[in-house]
C-alpha cells in the first residue's frame, strides 16, 4: 500500500539507513507509459508506487518513469516494449492491443462492469488465475479498471437512447466500438490523447470514456454535454495494467521480488481502485464549473441501453466462443468476482 504518509515515513527511515550505510542502488527500472505527467495515472498512481517500491526496498531498487511517450513509439507499442525489454515496466491499456488479452477482456463488457472502479479492480487481481493465459509473456504488477465509460458530446445533446444514432463516438477498446454500434452510432478507433484534437476538428462528434479524463485533456473545453446511465452504471470500462518485463522480474534477488510482490495484485487492488473512483470528482467539478451539462438517463431509457448492451455481452461470449474460450463461463466468473468485490 502506498499513502502519502507511509512513503514518507518509509523513505524518512530509507534516507537515515542510507546516510548510515551508504547502501547503493541495486536495481534501476526503467517505466513508460502514454499519458503527461499531469495526468492522475501518473502524479497520484504510478508515482507513489515507485516512491513506495524506492522506500521499501531501502534504495535498493529505483524506478526511472518516462510519460507521454518519452522513450519513443506509440501508445499500442508498450504492451510490446516491456514483452520485449525495451521497458522494464510500462503501464498501458489493454484494448491498445486487440486480441492479446482476450479473457480479460470480459471484465471491460457493460453489464459486467457496473461502473465501479474499486470493485472492478478487486476483481481483476482476484481472478488472475482465471485469465493467466493472456500474460504468460509478462509479470502482471497490478490490473486496474477506470470507474467506467459515459458519452461525452462536443455539441449534440442526448436525452434519449434515439439521440445517440449516426453520432462518430471515439471508442476505448473492442468492446467500447461494439457498445457503440448498439447504440447505431459510429465507433471511431483513437487513442486518449487524440480526443480533444479529434473533437475540435470534427472529426469525432463525441467520445466514450470517463469522467476522470476530463481536467488532464481539457473537455470540458470542447464538449457541451455528458450523458451517463441510470443508478451509476456505465457503458463498461476499460482495462489497464502495470507490467514488468518477465526476465527484468526473475533476475531481482528474492528480497527485492518481495518488495515488488507486496505492493502488486491483491495487495494493491482496493487502493488502486478507490484512487479512479476519487479520480471523477475532479472531472466533475471541471465540466459543472463550465456549464457543461450533465444528464443521466430516466429508467426508461436505461432499460433500452441496457437491452443493447445485453447484445454486446452476447457478441463477446459468441466471438470468443469460436476461439476455443468458454466466454459464458467468463462472463458468470467475472460478475461472480465483481459482485463478491462489492459484499467485502
Amino acid at each position: 500500500m502506498f499513502s502519502k504518509a507511509k512513503i514518507l515515513g518509509t523513505l524518512t527511515a530509507a534516507a537515515i539507513l542510507s546516510a548510515t550505510t551508504a547502501m547503493a542502488q541495486d536495481v534501476t527500472l526503467i517505466m513508460h507509459h502514454f499519458l503527461p505527467p499531469v495526468a492522475n495515472a501518473h502524479k497520484v498512481m504510478l508515482e507513489p508506487w515507485a516512491q513506495t517500491i524506492e522506500a521499501e526496498s531501502d534504495g535498493r531498487i529505483d524506478i526511472e518513469i518516462y510519460p507521454a511517450m518519452s522513450m519513443g513509439g506509440k501508445p499500442s507499442e508498450l504492451y510490446g516494449q516491456v514483452r520485449d525489454g525495451t521497458a522494464d515496466i510500462v503501464w498501458t491499456l489493454l484494448g491498445y492491443t486487440p486480441g492479446v488479452f482476450p479473457r480479460t477482456e470480459v471484465f471491460e463488457l457493460p453489464r459486467v462492469h457496473k461502473g465501479s472502479a474499486r470493485d472492478t479492480t478487486i476483481a481483476l487481481n482476484a481472478s488472475l488465475d482465471l485469465l493467466a493465459e493472456d500474460f504468460k509473456d509478462i509479470h502482471v504488477l497490478f490490473l486496474h479498471a477506470n470507474d467506467g465509460n459515459l458519452i461525452h458530446s462536443a455539441s449534440t445533446p442526448i436525452t434519449t437512447f434515439e439521440d445517440v444514432a449516426g453520432m462518430k463516438l471515439r471508442t476505448p477498446g473492442r468492446s467500447g466500438a461494439w457498445t457503440i454500434e448498439a447504440m447505431g452510432a459510429e465507433p471511431v478507433s483513437l487513442p486518449v490523447p487524440a480526443v480533444p484534437e479529434s473533437m475540435a476538428k470534427g472529426v469525432i462528434d463525441g467520445a466514450l470514456t470517463t469522467y476522470e479524463i476530463v481536467p488532464a485533456l481539457k473537455l470540458q473545453e470542447l464538449e457541451k454535454y455528458t450523458a451517463e446511465l441510470p443508478n451509476g452504471d456505465r457503458f463498461g470500462t476499460a482495462v489497464f495494467m502495470v507490467a514488468m518485463n518477465q526476465d527484468a522480474y526473475d533476475a531481482l534477488p528474492d528480497d527485492l521480488k518481495a518488495v515488488i510482490d507486496a505492493n502488486s495484485t491483491v495487495n494493491v487492488a482496493a487502493e488502486i481502485g478507490q484512487m479512479w473512483e476519487d479520480f471523477e470528482v475532479e472531472g466533475i467539478a471541471a465540466l459543472d464549473a463550465a456549464g457543461v451539462t450533465r444528464t443521466v438517463f430516466s429508467a426508461e431509457e436505461g432499460a433500452k441501453f441496457d437491452a443493447a448492451n445485453d447484445t454486446v455481452v452476447d457478441r463477446w461470449i459468441e466471438e470468443v466462443s469460436s476461439k476455443g474460450i468458454d466466454g459464458a463461463a467468463l462472463v458468470d466468473a467475472a460478475r461472480a468476482a465483481v459482485a463478491k468485490a462489492e459484499a467485502q
